[in-house]
């Protein structure tokens, strides 16, 4: 086996989520491709979350798998919750208050631990989590050299006792851990990579904001909506590195205009929100459209419609972002499908939106933004942020008619000229105008289809993933990626390729020759509408033969999309 799958289940509250962070970075000094992903309720306390750790020994697998080689249930209701990806091969490590047998097709494969007593001979129930840690780093040969060095760098602000105690945790869940490798009940024979060792660790959120503070971000201004806090968190967290200027709004509305204004201003802002805040955000998008002002978006979806499912991950978006707003203007949309593509798209944005002034959106989900990754250090030497400001003068005139569609943009203070905006159909110097005849047709052509025309050469093409003289296409953008790449890898079809869509709107126009070649042209989506397929229609004039939809509020697993190619 190249990899091994181990889930974590329990409450929220029970450290999950520490288990996952320190587990992944020791395994990645280990030397071992590291990924995660969680899926978790909305509870602050209680509930049954899950946590997945892949580790690989050739490269990273960066996609939701059903499979469970090993797993940890932290609560009762662990194994009923997952009992759908529970098999025989499933090795189950856990208190004996927490395996409910029934739950367990295979009972030689239980393995009792007690987890509690263990840690309250160290110094309470808080550390159980830690006492399976060390069975983690057991099975996987983590030197202890590794382990308390990590270790001190996350407890010891909360002094020597506190930090003792998770050692000493971490130490008798090690004891454990080598006992279950010297009884020969877990055999995991993967090879160590020491190149992963300087790689980097981040997850999505962390992608999009360093993005963003590659491409110059000054400004950011949110509303808290989940699961976009994360980059806000993130950039608060670098805002004295990199100077930039934090705003936790009152509400959505202010939010959306505040970044507005610090564009008008000469900065370079965005807001990070979610569907429910986007949709205050409409009237705001719209004033951009008008103001011709740049703006990023990045919107982090989740199942709606309402409060929705607060915690799961969806691509419900895509429609609501391409249509929202009232009137008509041009704007371009991206969905990264990893860690690097968030990063570099975002960097991206950032530029297209300052040269074509125009809004922008990065648009990404629960299941994306929640994923750890680990990745070969980033690549800065062709990032080049480009700031399309113009010194005015006397004469200067903020809407300028000109023949691409681009008018000079002014920032009050740099230049003698006046840099006057407007919210109504305005003339060229930005004056409010009811001129239907000539300068409203001129205005409309100039924010929508000359900028429409502009943005098509800047288009980032889709990828090709498979064999080139394929018959079945399937057709994805975003996070789908992941798990239909390495379904496909999987797959012993031939005749099967994938297109994965980085820029969702708008389309080169030879995308259509990659669907036009396609015998049978399928759509990947996690969405009830096949939102991207109804993209291509409109856009392209082309329409899916077939969908594969998923809905529930989980990622695609890479089980039930290789299932899926295989009865194509």
């Amino acid at each position: 086996m190249k990899d091994i799958s181990i889930v974590l289940c329990g409450e929220a509250g029970q450290g999950i989520a520490t288990v996952e962070q320190l587990v992944t970075g020791m395994l990645k000094l280990s030397g071992y491709h590291v990924y995660s992903t969680s899926e978790f309720m909305s509870r602050i306390r209680g509930g049954t979350n899950s946590t997945l750790i892949r580790i690989s020994d050739e490269k990273s697998r960066s996609a939701f798998i059903d499979r469970i080689d090993i797993l940890f249930p932290l609560s009762s209701k662990a194994l009923k919750h997952l009992e759908n990806r529970i098999s025989p091969e499933t090795i189950i490590i856990g208190e004996e208050g927490n395996i409910a047998e029934e739950y367990c097709p295979n009972k030689s494969n239980i393995i009792k631990v007690d987890f509690t007593k263990i840690a309250k001979e160290i110094g309470g129930k808080i550390y159980t989590n830690i006492v399976s840690v060390g069975i983690f780093l057991a099975l996987f040969g983590v030197e202890e050299t590794i382990s308390k060095s990590y270790l001190t760098k996350r407890f010891a602000s909360k002094g020597d006792t506190i930090l003792q105690n998770n050692v000493n945790a971490c130490q008798r869940g090690s004891e454990i851990g080598n006992k279950i490798l010297e009884d020969g009940k877990i055999k995991i024979d993967l090879k160590k990579d020491d190149s992963v060792t300087n790689y980097l660790t981040l997850n999505g959120s962390q992608a999009i904001a360093m993005g963003s503070i590659a491409a110059g971000l000054n400004f950011i201004s949110s509303y808290p909506m989940s699961p976009s806090t994360g980059v806000l968190v993130f950039l608060s967290q670098k805002a004295e590195d990199f100077g930039i200027v934090i705003d936790q709004a009152e509400d959505e509305i202010a939010a959306v205009n505040k970044g507005i204004g610090a564009w008008y201003a000469g900065a370079r802002a965005m807001i990070t929100t979610s569907g429910g805040g986007f949709a205050l955000m409409t009237e705001g998008l719209s004033l951009s459209g008008i103001l011709e002002t740049p703006m990023i978006f990045h919107i982090a979806q989740r199942p709606g419609p309402g409060t929705g499912l607060p915690t799961r991950t969806g691509q419900e978006d895509l429609q609501f972002v391409l249509n929202s707003g009232h009137g008509e203007f041009a704007r371009a949309v991206f969905a990264p499908g990893n860690a690097e593509e968030g990063f570099y798209l975002t960097q991206h944005a950032f530029n297209l939106a300052d040269k074509y002034q125009i809004p922008v959106f990065i648009l990404t989900d629960q299941f994306y933004l929640d994923s750890h990754y680990i990745i070969p250090d980033l690549d800065l030497s062709n990032i080049k942020n480009e700031k399309q400001i113009v010194k005015t003068n006397a004469n200067y005139k903020r809407y300028l008619l000109t023949d691409n569609g681009i008018s000079p943009r002014g920032i009050p203070g740099y230049g003698s000229g006046l840099v006057n905006v407007d919210s109504d159909e305005h003339d060229e110097e930005g004056h409010i105008t009811e001129d239907v005849h000539y300068l409203r047709p001129k205005m409309v052509e100039k924010r929508l289809f000359k900028k429409l025309k502009l943005l098509k050469k800047d288009i980032i093409k889709p990828e090709l993933i498979g064999p080139t003289d394929y018959s079945i296409l399937l057709v994805g953008w975003g996070s789908t990626c992941s798990a239909i790449k390495e379904a496909l890898e999987l797959s012993d079809r031939k005749d099967v390729a994938f297109l994965h869509f980085k820029q969702v709107f708008p389309l080169s126009d030879d995308t259509a020759e990659y669907l036009k070649k396609a015998k049978k042209l399928i759509v990947v989506e996690n969405n009830a509408t096949a939102q991207f397929g109804k993209v291509l229609t409109l856009e392209l004039g082309i329409r899916p033969n077939d969908q594969f939809l998923k809905y529930n509020g989980m990622p695609f697993s890479v089980e039930e999309i290789k299932e899926f190619i295989a009865k194509l």
